[in-house]
């Protein structure tokens, strides 16, 4: 029976498709059934719409690099469609296929030699000053940033309703497993095996020695709180979640964060361990 694929292409990254058709004929040479989503736009650009996903599909193919993917897993959350990436980009740590690996990993594709893994999301909703909130989800991370002026934020965090502590900082990341390889990576962050389940928070540069990453349950509740900063002066800052949804939060406001009740699916070919990939995409 043949394997219903679609091919959600980034045109950015394979311009003149000559990959996405190298992939689409040696499918349909072995029988298979395909389709192509061409995403012309860059996931960040200003209304850009989401594409509309066909039915029944068993694979969809992700062409690019991490962003890609990442925006591909976001699209197709309530689809429950299961993806793998191909590498266009460069280091690609959500991406499993390489160049140079595209015709066996088909192959194996096709023969059925795969499993797949729900990846936990992260739902996070801020409650503004005036009441309006603001939120979704994130497969990666949410991070909150200065807005502005180069000074050092003042964050109050919250885990269960209990006070952690206050830090002072450039930034918080709250991330996922699958996030740990982004923002988190840069920051200093521990790397962890994707398909776990728990959160971690990790502080951007924070202005302390003892500030380390915590790990959290993904049963925890995290609250971010933004009071008022040095000589009580008043805070703006910027909340992301992966970097897509983006928005203002100012003394007074908070963001409360937990494990989603939604997951992403994703398709795992490599018999090979995390570390082990993780020590040849950092040896490349």
């Amino acid at each position: 029976m043949a394997i219903r694929f679609l091919i959600y292409v980034n045109q950015f990254k394979d311009p003149e498709l000559k990959v996405t058709h190298q992939i689409k004929e040696y499918l349909e040479a072995k029988g298979q059934e395909v389709r192509l989503l061409i995403v012309e736009k860059d996931w960040k650009s200003e209304g850009r719409q989401e594409p509309e996903f066909p039915e029944n599909v068993d694979v969809m193919l992700v062409l690019g690099g991490d962003g890609t993917v990442l925006q591909a897993a976001r699209e197709t959350i309530h689809s429950h469609i299961p993806l793998i990436g191909v590498n266009l980009g460069s280091l690609g740590f959500m991406t499993q296929i390489e160049r140079s690996g595209i015709e066996t990993a088909l192959d194996r594709l096709i023969e059925g030699d795969y499993r797949k893994e729900s990846r936990m999301l992260l739902q996070g909703k801020a409650t503004l000053k005036d009441g309006e909130t603001k939120g979704g989800l994130a497969l990666n991370d949410i991070v909150i940033t200065r807005n502005g002026a180069l000074r050092v934020i003042l964050f109050r965090i919250y885990v269960n309703g209990s006070f952690l502590h206050e830090y002072q900082a450039d930034g918080m990341i709250v991330t996922t497993p699958t996030g740990s390889t982004g923002y988190n990576l840069s920051a200093g962050g521990p790397l962890v095996e994707p398909g776990a389940k728990l959160m971690m928070l990790t502080p951007i540069c924070p202005h302390s020695l003892n500030h380390r990453s915590i790990i959290l349950s993904p049963e925890d509740e995290v609250v971010i709180e933004i009071p008022l900063g040095k000589e009580g002066k008043e805070q703006e800052v910027s909340a992301s979640l992966d970097g897509a949804n983006t928005f203002t939060m100012v003394t007074g406001d908070r963001i409360s964060i937990r494990q989603s009740k939604e997951s992403a699916e994703f398709i795992q070919l490599s018999k090979v361990s995390f570390l082990e990939a993780l020590h040849q995409k950092m040896k490349d």
